[in-house]
């Protein structure tokens, strides 16, 4: 014989009205009508077999046997509760969310993701890039994660790699010939754009912005077109440039820590996916690139 399924709803409208002893109380409590209320109570009895409620002159009385399904009801009810909150919990875990630049988010950054995948299918990752500086401080508000640059010696967080500022430019492109230095940068709050701008007026090499963008891709195509000369990370040199000498007339440029900050009480797939990345961006890059 097959066991009869107690339904969460009926089991709602069971426990509302034995709580209330009133099918009308129990009908406002549900925003339903009170002839759905009985019609609910009655499928329910037929389930079990047996009768639940009985009228009184005081309204509605359990049963000895409605008395027992009383216990197991609000069992059933609260277990069913805490099921779906631990799923969704779940659920919500398995996001992490990724502050990085723009740079390591196209270049260094997808083959770490791709391997990470490969071993935890479950977590779901959702990078932005973009520029970094104000990233550590929205820690546990937007993002679970951040990969920020700093100048070097300097920044919170775990230090994960070292990078030298370079200049860089189409191949065939000549910076001594250029009276004044057509520069290709990112936006203002980028430290490869203040430590150029720095550099440059110190130097007093004549330079003009000619050109702006967030992403990295932007800034690479005008100056693989010889349009301009730009800054990058000497560990994400674009292919289509190449790292100008100082035989150009161009200063040096600092070098920068690169570090990965937590938010605080991560979960455990944002504490998995920190350790991957720490591990595999403080590998050599021609490890990470392969």
């Amino acid at each position: 014989m097959t066991t009869p399924v107690l339904d969460p709803d009926l089991l709602k409208a069971f426990l509302a009205v034995a709580e209330h002893r009133s099918f009308t109380r129990a009908a406002q409590l549900l925003n339903r009508t009170q002839s759905a209320v009985s019609v609910q109570i009655r499928r329910l009895e037929e389930r079990i077999g047996t009768k639940l409620f009985q009228r009184t002159r005081a309204g509605v009385a359990l049963t000895a046997a409605g008395e027992e399904l009383l216990v197991y009801a609000r069992r059933l009810l609260d277990l069913n509760a805490e099921a779906i909150d631990v799923l969704r919990a779940r659920k919500r875990d398995a996001v992490v969310r990724l502050g990085v630049m723009d740079d390591y988010g196209t270049i260094v950054i997808p083959p770490l993701l791709a391997r990470f995948a490969q071993n935890h299918p479950e977590i779901r990752v959702e990078i932005e890039t973009g520029l970094t500086t104000t990233m550590p401080a929205r820690l546990g508000e937007a993002y679970d994660l951040v990969i920020a640059m700093h100048p070097e010696g300097r920044g919170d967080g775990e230090l994960l790699r070292r990078e030298q500022a370079v200049w860089a430019a189409a191949r065939t492109y000549r910076a001594e010939a250029q009276d004044t230095l057509p520069v290709a940068l990112y936006p203002t709050g980028c430290l490869l754009r203040q430590w150029a701008a720095e550099a440059l007026d110190a130097a007093g090499r004549p330079w003009r912005l000619a050109f702006v963008s967030r992403t990295l891709a932007a800034v690479e195509a005008i100056a693989a077109q010889g349009l301009a000369i730009t800054v990058v990370k000497a560990g994400t040199l674009p292919p289509r440039l190449q790292i100008l000498s100082e035989r150009e007339s161009l200063p040096p440029l600092p070098g920068a820590d690169i570090r990965l900050h937590r938010a605080r009480n991560l979960s455990r797939p944002a504490a998995l996916l920190a350790d991957h990345l720490q591990l595999g961006i403080s590998e050599p890059a021609s490890h990470i690139l392969t």
